[in-house]
């Protein structure tokens, strides 16, 4: 075993929180108006205000531990159709249509979708707090 395994699930759950907050962060932008947006999308419009929901959401949930794995996924392949559909049309590389950031998240929440949340998860702060109950075996 490599020394740098035994830290890999609190790289990994420190790398989770990171992009969860960067992804929620994006959301927050486009559906509030704030963090440097011009102004919030406009209620249910497509696709905007839905990438905006789904990026809040996903994000939200996997920055804090819950359900990573499907939210991950869900951000994932919002973040695939996003490139293809709205940068990948301007040119084949992300520097020169400007989807950096859609190809980094999708492949960033991809890993997570397959890896799962690492440590720090707010499911495992919770289950610390519950008290222990021991079972009482059952007679026959």
């Amino acid at each position: 075993m490599h020394r740098l395994d035994a830290a890999r699930e609190h790289a990994l759950g420190l790398f989770r929180i990171v992009i969860g907050f960067l992804f929620a962060c994006h959301g927050v932008k486009s559906l509030f108006g704030l963090l440097g947006a011009g102004g919030p999308a406009p209620v249910g419009a497509w696709p905007g205000w839905w990438a905006a929901v789904i990026q809040f959401v996903a994000g939200t949930l996997v920055c804090l531990g819950v359900g990573t794995r499907v939210a991950a996924l869900l951000g994932s392949g919002s973040m695939a159709f996003a490139y293809f559909t709205v940068h990948f049309p301007r040119g084949l590389f992300p520097i020169e249509n400007g989807g950096e950031a859609s190809a980094m998240f999708c492949w960033a929440l991809l890993v997570l979708a397959f890896t799962g949340p690492g440590k720090f998860t707010l499911a495992r702060a919770l289950a610390a707090l519950r008290p222990r109950t021991n079972a009482v075996p059952r007679r026959s």
